[in-house]
């Protein structure tokens, strides 16, 4: 769970577009974290780290139940249902993630705005540079489908703050779900981090905009639900995908466990500890949550040791 650069993009968005009062409008029944800066900033980044462990394990699930490794395939599931329904889902009441329609608009906007016009561009040149063109053309791709994104989000936004505004704005269409087969990198040098980091942008939009979409369609604006969910879609199923097959992300069962194993044992002795610590000395509730968070990835460690144990 580290904060790459489209991370650091993200806490600037939810810390100065989120607001207490939007915050309880989301109906999720606690405002932002008290702490200081470097909590919330913690929270944040943990999202971010939960979002990428649960899009990664269900493709780590998907590729072991291929393989014939029902267990594993299982204990993936299960291990991601945690990270996106209790850790996610808990961290985001924390940290006011979801606030009101206008509000979340505002941050996808945002959000989508950047990766349009800076961090996907950046990532394209780059990959030229290294000789990637694969990756080149996918992070172009990408760029136009987020601006794309951003337009469709100002026009819902248009309509739902202008009576007058044209209230038959985009909602994109559903992407479904493809597999990540198992292969090696194709791209090297600073461009398969640019990866990395972008995975874990996409991964952290498709669970955001399932919230927002939620909480879309609990306000009676249904036509804004399927356009959060309809994007969120595409961020998960088409542009995580592309880029985990160019990452190498997923491998044969046995790697995918190893993989699985150092990430937890990371996140329950260092990571998680560390957030801790720190809002500790901020006295900031989030403390509780992050050590309760630690003993569950040392358990989910424990599990994936168990796992390759009996292999």
């Amino acid at each position: 769970m580290r904060a790459r650069t489209a991370l650091s993009v993200g806490l600037a968005v939810v810390m100065t577009v989120q607001t207490p009062a939007a915050a309880s409008e989301a109906g999720a029944g606690q405002g932002p974290a008290r702490g200081e800066s470097s909590t919330r900033a913690d929270v944040l980044a943990a999202l971010h780290g939960e979002a990428y462990d649960y899009r990664v394990y269900r493709a780590y699930a998907a590729q072991a139940a291929a393989a014939g490794s029902e267990t594993a395939a299982r204990l993936f599931r299960e291990t991601a249902h945690q990270e996106r329904y209790e850790h996610f889902a808990e961290l985001a009441r924390l940290a006011g993630l979801v606030g009101s329609d206008a509000d979340n608009l505002t941050t996808a906007i945002t959000g989508e705005h950047y990766e349009a016009t800076e961090m996907y561009p950046a990532y394209a040149r780059q990959a030229r540079r290294d000789g990637c063109a694969a990756a080149a053309k996918v992070f172009t791709e990408i760029s136009h489908d987020e601006q794309r994104h951003a337009t469709w989000y100002t026009a819902a936004r248009d309509a739902i703050t202008d009576p007058d505004a044209d209230q038959r704005f985009p909602v994109g269409e559903r992407v479904p779900a493809a597999a990540i087969p198992a292969g090696p990198a194709r791209c090297t040098g600073r461009t398969q981090a640019n990866l990395l980091d972008a995975m874990h942008g996409e991964a952290f939009a498709g669970v955001q905009y399932a919230l927002y979409s939620e909480h879309a369609q609990r306000s009676g604006r249904p036509r804004l639900a399927r356009l959060f969910a309809d994007v969120g879609s595409q961020e998960h199923n088409e542009h995580f995908v592309e880029e985990a097959r160019l990452a190498g992300l997923v491998g044969p069962t046995e790697d995918n466990l190893r993989t699985a194993l150092a990430g937890e044992r990371d996140e329950a002795t260092i990571t998680y500890p560390r957030y801790r610590d720190r809002a500790v000395r901020n006295h900031d509730l989030a403390a509780r949550l992050f050590d309760e968070f630690a003993q569950d990835e040392a358990r989910h460690a424990g599990q994936f040791a168990a796992a390759l144990s009996c292999r």
